[in-house]
């Protein structure tokens, strides 16, 4: 990235792209300094620190994964909208290694409050009314498929399933069946 031009927004993005070729921890402001052709001292005109930056990021990508989820679960319901939803999960992590990272990375609590971060949560209760849970297992459940999403696309995208058969792919879509059958199990509204 040139230097003319920088603004907070095209450091955030050039640090997600960062992020997704080098992985999120490893997205420092002097590698990003370097990367957009400026100063460290001069990049902290557009971030306040290596917390702030990696807060934007994380920022950003929470943002990008709630819109893709979003547009895939929309008019959707029950089994269709869960495995959607896993989907995007599933996808944005394999093409956005460091952003889905970041999307994990722990916020100050008002910068959570604020966030995309909202949204998912929104999306996952949207989803689970659909199998009629009562509180507090629907946040049970939000707690159990954000774990299941994470976790095995972590698994995966490390190369844990790919020295074994069945494929991962059989394994995800045996699982998100699971995950239905379980969330149609789960104890009811009363």
């Amino acid at each position: 990235m040139a230097r003319a031009g920088l603004t907070t927004e095209r450091v955030v993005r050039a640090g997600a792209e960062m992020a997704d070729e080098i992985g999120f921890e490893q997205v420092t402001p002097t590698e990003l300094a370097k990367r957009c052709g400026v100063k460290t001292a001069s990049l902290y005109s557009h971030v306040k620190s290596a917390h702030d930056l990696k807060t934007e990021i994380a920022l950003l990508a929470l943002a990008e994964l709630a819109d893709l989820a979003s547009a895939a679960v929309a008019g959707l319901a029950g089994k269709d909208a869960l495995i959607a939803l896993a989907n995007v999960h599933r996808d944005y992590a394999l093409e956005h290694p460091g952003r889905f990272a970041a999307a994990r990375f722990r916020l100050a609590p008002e910068k959570a409050a604020a966030s995309a971060g909202i949204r998912h949560a929104q999306l996952m209760r949207a989803i689970l009314r659909g199998y009629d849970l009562a509180e507090p297992h629907q946040t049970h459940a939000v707690r159990l498929l954000g774990s299941v999403f994470s976790g095995y696309v972590g698994l995966e995208s490390s190369g844990s399933f790919s020295h074994s058969s069945p494929g991962s792919q059989e394994s995800w879509t045996e699982i998100l069946d699971a995950l239905d059958v379980l969330l149609r199990a789960w104890p009811r509204k009363k």
